[in-house]
């Protein structure tokens, strides 16, 4: 499909630059795959879901991924995207044209790493010095790694350290939140508890490639970067028993999707699963395994609004995201929510 089809416009102001306070305050459009959109509150949700369904969060953390140093007299900035081992991380690298294979490039707080290899994408191998664990370096040298449509407009402060993180936040080593499970809150998984709406989690370290823009013209010539993701077996298990029951999987943001949708089976099994992940989703894409879709608002021409699309249809996401402009929702990491029912009227 061409790119340009999704493609909306966005007014700035509609960006959030801080998140609802507190979390569960934020609105939420409910979206059913027909008639009319809903706008509540993620504190609706319980009354919203039934008993049986199944909240599916992915409990990756955020690690402090930004660093700024130097290479002689080059400022060089880091934001690591996908740790390769131990010591080696991919990372996308800003003022790259003054860096070489077999440089070193000194961050603060005496943390190095040598640059190894360039790949086709522009990013680079950083190989991490010493012998502190790369996440010790990281608390010392590195910086959260704010959505750049946030950091492009202040810097990070210390109320981004909490703001940032999710609260099911475990597995460190991801470079991006998983944003959607910003808005949960005790109070909020306390009110689920009592509907009878369960919950698992699953573990997907989000990318920087998640903030990429689709440079092609046409989605098949787009290169989905790819992420680190899994499920274990028992999980997996519960998933599929809650589904066979006749409970709802609604993956609480795109990164629990993508990866549930990874380990289903043609007949939407649920498979235990450990390992890279590149799934590409765009309308005309069957849904094998996930009922609905609790995610906030996506950049125009963005993979995700693509994901988006096709759960729910391109006219029906352009005309949902139309209204949420016009009702002055606020969008992208820190703003609203949206609850997309593709089997709800």
């Amino acid at each position: 499909m061409r790119v340009d089809l999704f493609d909306f416009e966005l007014p700035p102001e509609r960006i959030a630059l801080r998140p609802a306070r507190p979390r569960d305050a934020a609105r939420m459009l409910v979206i059913p795959g027909q008639g009319t959109l809903g706008n509540l509150s993620v504190r609706d949700l319980p009354r919203l879901l039934r008993a049986g369904d199944v909240l599916v969060f992915n409990d990756t953390r955020v690690i402090p991924a930004q660093l700024e140093g130097r290479r002689g007299d080059a400022r060089i900035g880091a934001t690591l995207h996908k740790r390769l081992d131990l010591r080696r991380w991919q990372a996308f690298v800003r003022n790259a044209k003054r860096l070489r294979e077999g440089d070193t490039v000194e961050f603060v707080a005496g943390v190095t790493a040598t640059a190894e290899e360039r790949f086709p994408d522009g990013s680079w191998t950083l190989a991490f010095g010493g012998e502190e664990p790369v996440e010790i370096l990281l608390e010392r040298a590195g910086q959260m790694p704010l959505p750049p449509y946030i950091a492009g407009k202040r810097p990070t402060d210390e109320a981004d350290l909490e703001d940032y993180q999710t609260i099911f936040a475990r597995e460190a080593g991801a470079v991006a939140a998983p944003t959607a499970a910003l808005h949960f809150t005790p109070e909020l998984l306390a009110a689920l508890d009592e509907a009878g709406v369960a919950r698992e989690t699953l573990t997907l370290h989000v990318g920087a490639g998640t903030f990429l823009p689709v440079k092609a013209e046409d989605t098949e010539a787009h290169a989905m970067h790819s992420e680190w993701g899994r499920i274990d077996a028992a999980t997996a298990e519960r998933l599929n028993a809650a589904r066979k029951s006749g409970g709802r999987l609604i993956a609480v943001g795109t990164t629990s999707l993508r990866l549930i949708e990874s380990a289903a089976a043609e007949d939407g099994t649920i498979m235990p699963f450990e390992g890279d992940t590149a799934i590409f989703i765009t309308p005309g894409y069957r849904f094998r395994a996930i009922d609905g879709l609790m995610t906030n608002f996506h950049l125009p021409r963005s993979t995700l609004f693509m994901l988006v699309s096709a759960l729910m249809g391109l006219e029906r996401m352009k005309a949902a995201y139309g209204h949420a402009i016009a009702d002055e929702y606020r969008f992208y990491s820190y703003g609203d929510a949206s609850l997309l029912l593709p089997g709800e009227d």
